[in-house]
């Protein structure tokens, strides 16, 4: 699987589990402490987040990561 494919699924799980929370970008933004431009990127599989980043926006949306 290509990087670009990779950055899409994962931003378009981000704005599932976003929307099934009834969080706006903006409400994500503030509670993981990542910017609203970067949480617009990821959803849009524009930016490619470290693990870091990954885990803040989880532990925001009371979800974990998946690693295999």
């Amino acid at each position: 699987m290509e990087t670009n494919t990779h950055r899409i699924r994962i931003g378009r799980r981000i704005a599932q589990l976003r929307a099934e929370k009834n969080m706006t970008q903006g409400d994500l933004a503030k509670a993981s402490g990542v910017t609203l431009a970067n949480v617009s990127r990821m959803e849009r599989g524009m930016y490619s987040p470290g693990l870091d980043v990954l885990s803040k926006i989880a532990d925001a949306l009371g979800a974990k990561i998946d690693i295999v």
